[in-house]
């Protein structure tokens, strides 16, 4: 059994998470340009044994997909393409952000940090992993 890799996409950056070999743990890997994510992936799934791809979907509250959900759809549909023998899952991503701020405010990161949407991508990347796992145990 794999890691477990979870994509938070943007438009411009795209927030990367992986999980343990075990599968427990789950750690904001990478946020990189969109337009290098599957480029990055196929690096990535070369040297690293991942099962499961988790793609966060975003919803609107009333549970309609957001805007983007018109990338991601296609950007799954070419994972599955491209790595058959990996699992592509959707696992909703509502409210990602705000606690992706409310984690760097309370683990005490300064203000200007707390502006890198980078990190911001990264760690809302980790909240979905996160969810996932907890989700599926």
């Amino acid at each position: 059994m794999g890691r477990i890799l979870a994509i938070d996409y943007g438009t411009k950056r795209t927030g990367i998470a992986v999980s343990d070999p075990l599968r427990l743990i789950a750690g904001g890997l990478e946020t990189v340009p969109t337009k290098e994510l599957e480029t990055w992936l196929a690096k990535y799934f070369a040297r690293e044994n991942v099962s499961t791809i988790v793609v966060g979907k975003p919803s609107r509250m009333d549970g309609t997909p957001s805007e983007t959900w018109r990338f991601i759809e296609p950007l799954a549909g070419r994972l599955r393409r491209a790595w058959p023998d990996k699992e592509v899952v959707f696992h909703d991503e509502r409210f990602t952000s705000v606690m992706a701020h409310r984690t760097m405010l309370e683990s005490g990161i300064g203000r200007m940090a707390r502006r890198d949407k980078a990190l911001v991508d990264k760690i809302s990347a980790t909240i979905i992993l996160q969810s996932y796992m907890e989700f599926n145990k």
